[in-house]
């Protein structure tokens, strides 16, 4: 069966492996990756994959309704894949209105559109909203997040994520329109803009920058290899069912001071240095506001309904992300701007 998928922020982080997946699996669909490219979106992301029949990039802002509108009937769209976001925690606590307007006004934006586009047959179309595990807050030493947590977001992120998610359902409720929505731990991979943990810390550790720990190092992720999440989608878009949600998760949770020292072990490895000489670049930073000590998500509803589970252990993971990065410095060069570099000093000062 054919199908015309709009996927947002498509030439972002996870939105790229999405985009490249799509495309080379199922190349009787075609693939329209709307994006505004704004800081973190990068078409250098996709050079593999730009020229093939199926593939087609429209520059956009889903904030521009008339815009959006336009690309749907142009292409006569039957899907969404929702993944264009402000995704940055401490960019939302220093400039929290950029986050409601995207995430939550842009997000309105799509299902009004599509849910106007759609509405004389709503069989066969799926809005598929990509979120994250950060709406459901903060959890103690003991548990898991499961599909039926209570929110409790506890950043501007968090709780615009949160919002989109509501709208999502009462959009579904109220308006029939067909939906499912996940949402995912922690990703690290190729492509990561170079301003989260993993990539911030193999930029740093490749040219001998401190490390900024935030506290103690004790805050705990659930981490999962981005290729994997791509697969997740895959399979969530083709056979969840509607309305319903999907925790993805790595079973994997590992404390920030742990990873980092894992992550400084393989790059004096990988990079012919003495053991033990990346972790003299650790540095601890103030803790940021509101920070959420654990996150780790119950995914075994996504395992046992639809047969999914990660490929790869966290090992095998940032091993192949560190040769990404070591293989691709011109691309690194490239997203670490003048901007980025201001950016980071004003985040990671001990103020």
């Amino acid at each position: 069966m054919s199908k015309t998928i709009i996927i947002t922020g498509g030439a972002g982080f996870i939105g790229s492996h999405v985009v490249r997946l799509f495309v080379t699996k199922y190349p009787e669909y075609k693939i329209i990756n709307v994006d505004a490219l704004t800081y973190a979106g990068n078409l250098e992301n996709l050079v593999d994959i730009e020229g093939q029949p199926n593939y087609i990039f429209e520059k956009a802002n889903i904030l521009d309704a008339p815009t959006i509108k336009a690309i749907f009937e142009k292409y006569n769209a039957s899907d969404v894949i929702h993944l264009a976001a402000e995704s940055h925690v401490d960019r939302s606590i220093l400039s929290p209105m950029d986050f409601i307007y995207t995430n939550i006004a842009g997000t309105v934006n799509l299902l009004n559109i599509a849910k106007e586009h759609w509405k004389k047959d709503m069989e066969g179309h799926r809005f598929y909203h990509v979120s994250t595990d950060e709406v459901y807050g903060t959890l103690g030493a003991e548990g898991l997040f499961t599909e039926t947590t209570p929110y409790s977001p506890n950043s501007p992120y968090s709780a615009s994520k949160a919002a989109s998610d509501h709208f999502v359902r009462a959009y579904g409720e109220t308006y029939h329109l067909p939906f499912v929505i996940t949402n995912c731990s922690n990703n690290y991979g190729p492509n990561h803009f170079p301003e989260k943990l993993i990539p911030l810390f193999i930029n740093n550790i490749i040219n001998n920058k401190p490390l900024p720990v935030y506290g103690k190092g004790e805050n705990t992720r659930d981490w999962l290899f981005v290729i994997d999440h791509a697969r997740a989608i895959d399979v969530v878009f083709h056979h969840g069912k509607d309305k319903e949600t999907y925790n993805v998760g790595g079973f994997n949770e590992w404390k920030n001071l742990d990873l980092v020292k894992m992550m400084c072990s393989l790059m004096d490895e990988k990079l012919g240095r003495p053991p033990g000489t990346s972790e003299q670049l650790i540095t601890y930073v103030k803790d940021r506001p509101g920070h959420d000590l654990r996150y780790a998500i119950d995914a075994t509803k996504i395992n046992k309904e639809l047969g999914w589970e990660p490929s790869v252990t966290f090992e095998e993971g940032l091993s192949k992300t560190i040769d990404w990065y070591l293989q691709n410095t011109e691309w690194l060069q490239h997203v670490t701007s003048g901007d980025y570099q201001k950016y980071y000093q004003t985040q990671y000062s001990n103020r």
